[in-house]
């Protein structure tokens, strides 16, 4: 007899997985595929066809292994899908194609919201949503006027599965200039351009939108009875699990970890926030606004360490500190508290391919820490996500005391928080198996000193 499960549907700005996950929340099955940008046609869009083709024969393939009873999306943010009665009516676009024209950077300027009702601060490229729609129109008046509904990214996959439009705040609330997080409603921007009727209802993120549409459950084999859950914006799901377990366990600070690293202070942050600090509001699963902080992560160490990092020992990382062999930021065209500056090495340069994957850690902790400090976050740091599987990581992080003096860091046993939460959609009212395991503390020679070059030399404000 198959065992019951779930598939959670992960798309992450680099990879795109399916995982297959039984009752209890453990992992039976995953499989995964780069997340691929075409560059062809009108601009750089998400290849949403080769995703879906992907999709079903890796859905055809988990079927035979269980039974699948619902299947949860879980997307990165800043992306949404126009779309007509059963289709497309223009490609989806990549968030890092440049919308900068003069004329098109003056009209959105003059429109978007101030920072303080919209908690999303001004940010490059397509990363504030509102800037992509606004943009289409202007540019595809005909395609946008044919426009049904705005979906959101991870709505629009519940969307092809099932057919139900949906609306869903973690996404509306996620940089996209469309939200008002305090207030619970829309922005300015989507009243100026008459947005709101093209935004199917709400609903809540683990709501059953409905059942797999019939032709798609006899593609790939699963049940007629499989469900669509509405689904969640993906540092989001990460946060899910400890909202949930916030009352008995304090204030804390999820680093949600992978292509971007985000500091969501869940009941810690005592700073206002800056918006050129790349700091924003997001919006939880129940609608509350979260105080934020994020660089993209995983892209810088990419760009310090190289695309397959070697693994590295103490020595390394002692050795680099003692010679004062710094990272400067900032390594990523994207976003962040440097935005705007280039990526440099001050000091004698890292030699090996180890000692470049150290000193990539050594920037993505600095970083960490600048961010952490800057919200004013106290209490527990919870790592969640790809820096999970970095055994320096969380302890270098813990050797630096933060704004209440020491630093209680944890590392989650779940190197996907993304997956785990997005399985708790699935499961509402339950709680994950699993525990995040406190580090202990790493205090190499010079680590404070090392700390403060950084911070003199970055700008670090």
């Amino acid at each position: 007899m198959k065992q019951t499960g779930t598939v959670v549907l992960d798309i992450g700005k680099t990879n795109a997985k399916l995982t297959l996950i039984d009752a209890a929340g453990r992992t039976l099955a995953e499989v995964r595929t780069p997340n691929t940008v075409r560059r062809v046609g009108p601009y750089p869009h998400c290849d949403t066809e080769r995703l879906w083709t992907w999709m079903m024969g890796q859905l055809a393939e988990l079927a035979s292994q269980a039974d699948i009873r619902a299947i949860v999306p879980v997307t990165h943010g800043a992306t949404a899908a126009l779309v007509g009665d059963d289709d497309l009516v223009l490609p989806v676009p990549d968030y890092e194609h440049e919308f900068d024209d003069p004329a098109d950077v003056a009209r959105y300027d003059a429109l978007r919201p101030g920072f303080d009702t919209s908690g999303s601060p001004r940010l490059p490229a397509g990363l504030n949503l509102g800037r992509q729609l606004d943009w289409l129109q202007a540019h595809f008046p005909a395609e946008f006027a044919r426009t049904r509904h705005v979906l959101m990214y991870p709505q629009y996959w519940a969307w092809r599965l099932c057919g139900v439009a949906a609306s869903e705040v973690t996404s509306l609330g996620c940089h996209t200039d469309l939200w008002q997080p305090a207030e619970g409603r829309w922005s300015s921007l989507v009243e100026a351009h008459g947005w709101q009727h093209l935004f199917p209802p709400r609903r809540d993120a683990w709501a059953r939108l409905g059942r797999i549409k019939p032709e798609l459950a006899q593609r790939t084999g699963l049940s007629a009875d499989c469900e669509i859950v509405c689904g969640i914006h993906d540092s989001n799901a990460s946060l899910l699990r400890h909202l949930l377990t916030l009352q008995q366990s304090g204030p804390c600070t999820v680093l949600s970890t992978g292509t971007w690293l985000i500091a969501a202070a869940l009941g810690s942050a005592t700073r206002p926030l800056v918006e050129a600090q790349d700091m924003l509001a997001n919006c939880d699963v129940f609608g509350a606004p979260v105080p934020c902080m994020r660089f993209m992560g995983g892209r810088e160490f990419g760009a310090i360490a190289g695309t397959q990092p070697a693994p590295f020992e103490r020595a390394d990382v002692e050795r680099l500190i003692a010679q004062g062999t710094l990272a400067l930021p900032c390594f990523a065209e994207t976003g962040g508290p440097f935005a705007g500056q280039v990526g440099r090495f001050v000091g004698p340069l890292a030699k090996t391919a180890a000692e470049r994957a150290a000193l990539a850690t050594l920037y993505v902790v600095l970083m960490t820490d600048h961010c952490l400090d800057a919200l004013g976050a106290s209490g527990r740091v919870v790592v969640e996500g790809a820096f999970t599987a970095n055994a320096e990581f969380g302890p270098l992080l813990a050797g630096l005391a933060g704004v209440d003096g020491g630093r209680d860091v944890t590392v989650s046993d779940d190197s996907s928080g993304t997956t785990c939460g997005a399985w708790l959609l699935d499961a509402w009212g339950r709680q994950a198996e699993g525990a995040a395991a406190s580090v202990p503390a790493w205090n190499p020679p010079g680590w404070h000193g090392y700390r403060d070059a950084w911070r003199a030399q970055a700008g670090a404000r």
